[in-house]
């Protein structure tokens, strides 16, 4: 039998990495790993759940987008919506949700489930879609922890929302940059700087970047959001609840209970 070479792991660094760099080589890494990301938490996310992140934060419980009765007959853009888990939610409370995310393979995934919701393969960054087109926005762990120029991303979102729109959105908890990414106690440790605001980058033997993810601190995160024109009304940090047991990378029950894992940014477009 013949063995297929196999390719070597890329080399993880902390570097700069502009918007082409980190686009490019974020597109490419999740269509590459749309199916194993599926796999592994397809079941946490479900087919039509909304979660907020990997505590298990249900929009059902949180309404953070407001209460379910109000969102039908709503017009709403979710980015970053990998297999449309969210949007199929949304769709379900009567709203008319569109999922976008930059990844051609997480689309796929979404078309593989089913169900009614519009789908577009764009970047969050350069929106196709004309001035006031949606009441509402959101975005659970998409697009912003992986974009170079989250203002960029949100004046697209401020430009798309009608007057009085709502965006909400979570990143991964800016304090998780100072620890370990890893669930034992191994990562309850500080191992850098919060402050420092360096880029992720894994990279192959070449020095191109395969995979990107940018760091704010959370008052980098409350100025980009004023920013661009909106007006935050609330900042969310999930417990840990008792009946998760999961781990999620970085994250599980431990370290859950210690720190907080996800940020959840509620903003209204004036």
């Amino acid at each position: 039998m013949i063995q297929e070479p196999v390719a070597p792991e890329p080399e993880a660094t902390r570097r700069e990495a502009g918007v082409t760099e980190s686009t490019r080589a974020n597109r490419g890494w999740w269509d590459r790993n749309a199916d194993e990301y599926q796999t592994e938490h397809g079941t946490f996310l479900g087919d039509d759940r909304f979660v907020w992140g990997p505590e298990g934060l249900d929009e059902v419980e949180a309404e953070l987008l407001g209460p379910p009765e109000e969102l039908k007959g709503r017009d709403v853009l979710e980015l970053g919506a990998g297999a449309a888990q969210c949007s199929r939610w949304l769709a379900a409370q009567g709203a008319r949700p569109v999922a976008l995310d930059i990844s051609h393979r997480q689309l796929q995934h979404a078309l593989r489930i089913g169900g009614p919701v519009p789908l577009v393969c764009a970047d969050a960054g350069a929106l196709p879609f004309a001035d006031g087109s949606f009441d509402l926005a959101c975005s659970a762990y998409g697009a912003l922890p992986f974009v170079a120029d989250p203002r960029l991303v949100l004046r697209e979102v401020r430009r798309v929302l009608r007057p009085g729109g709502r965006l909400v959105f979570s990143v991964t908890h800016p304090i998780r940059w100072a620890f370990p990414d890893e669930p034992g106690p191994e990562g309850l440790s500080v191992s850098g700087s919060y402050f420092d605001r360096t880029p992720y980058v894994e990279q192959d033997d070449d020095g191109r970047a395969v995979y990107v993810e940018h760091h704010r601190t959370l008052g980098d995160r409350v100025r980009d959001v004023v920013a661009s024109g909106f007006r935050l009304v609330d900042l969310v940090e999930p417990q840990w609840p008792a009946w998760n047991t999961s781990e999620w990378g970085g994250w599980s029950p431990l370290r859950g209970n210690l720190i907080p894992g996800t940020a959840i940014f509620v903003c209204v477009r004036d």
